[in-house]
């Protein structure tokens, strides 16, 4: 079958590599759609994937065309969306409900091969059916949606707050839509990308900016999250937190960001810093969200490319074109 391989740092290339067989508990899924996001171009730079070459690709969905010996869950012919979890169920953390931080975390896509491919295996317990009316083809939505969705159990917003996201690509743009729902007084969004703050004007954003200063808020915002992973933008996001608010790192840094954090200020005015890391208990919710029409795809994904143009997909997506990219095998 083809597939998209990051073969060493820099390098990926589509190629021919075998096709795939299920395990007892596991399934093939023909994919139809796989998204590209910022830990696909981790994985480029080295980071995350213990090793190389990979098949990258964790956001995916498709249609089952093989099962295990003992899959009865799903049947060929379902059509499911993927989440590219996978955990040990037997360490500290995963024992205490928080299996995103497993010890032997790995997830499809990143540590073993992915959904940018013709075909793609996963664990059964790790598939979603579809319903009907939701087009298969932009099922690859759910994953991003489910870890914003865990963003939101991170913060556990409160109602009437004033929220300030920075980046307004996919993951901003998806908690924008987020914080419309849970009762958010404002929500303002800076980006230094003009199309994409176009996009969450769009959206129905309270005020769009390339800088935080633009906004007459001097007291700062309750809830402030990064969607970039930027050094500079972490920095100064850190300074626009209100009193008692939240600062939540969403966006996915390099290893050597670092940010500077003034402790008397976070003492004195209770100002709460927490992280989010990828999916936890989030991806049926984000899968029936999803199905509802929380999100438009055809606002959120800008480009759909066929699996062969996977390296320049991952160019345009490094560049900070577009919304969205999916690659369509």
């Amino acid at each position: 079958m083809k597939a998209a391989v990051i073969e060493s740092v820099g390098k990926a290339v589509v190629t021919t590599v075998p096709d795939p067989a299920p395990g007892p508990r596991e399934v093939v899924v023909e994919v139809a759609a796989c998204g590209l996001c910022g830990t696909d171009l981790h994985i480029l730079q080295g980071e995350f994937a213990p090793s190389l070459p990979i098949v990258p690709g964790h956001e995916f969905a498709g249609e089952v065309v093989g099962v295990g010996s003992e899959v009865t869950e799903v049947a060929v012919g379902d059509r499911v969306a993927v989440d590219p979890s996978l955990y040990c169920h037997e360490c500290r953390y995963c024992r205490s409900g928080h299996n995103n931080l497993c010890d032997r975390w790995a997830a499809i896509g990143v540590t073993v091969a992915g959904g940018a491919a013709e075909y793609a295996v996963a664990p059964v317990a790790n598939c979603v059916k579809l319903p009907e009316h939701v087009d298969v083809q932009d099922a690859a939505l759910i994953e991003p949606l489910s870890c914003a969705v865990r963003g939101y159990d991170v913060l556990s917003a409160r109602m009437g707050a004033h929220i300030l996201i920075y980046g307004s690509g996919t993951m901003g743009l998806m908690m924008l839509e987020l914080a419309k729902r849970t009762g958010a007084a404002s929500v303002d969004v800076v980006d230094v990308n003009p199309e994409r703050l176009a996009t969450a004007k769009l959206l129905g954003c309270s005020g769009t900016a390339t800088g935080a200063d633009e906004f007459d808020r001097p007291q700062g915002w309750d809830i402030v999250i990064d969607a970039t992973g930027n050094a500079a933008a972490i920095q100064d996001g850190l300074g626009r937190v209100a009193k008692a608010g939240t600062f939540l790192q969403f966006g996915v840094s390099d290893y050597a960001t670092k940010a500077t954090i003034e402790p008397y200020k976070i003492y004195n005015q209770e100002i709460t810093i927490t992280g989010s890391m990828a999916v936890l208990h989030s991806y049926e919710r984000a899968a029936e969200l999803f199905a509802t029409g929380i999100i438009d795809p055809k606002v959120f994904i800008s480009d759909r490319l066929p699996l062969e143009s996977y390296p320049e997909a991952l160019e345009r997506f490094a560049a900070g074109v577009g919304r969205k990219i999916v690659v369509t095998p």
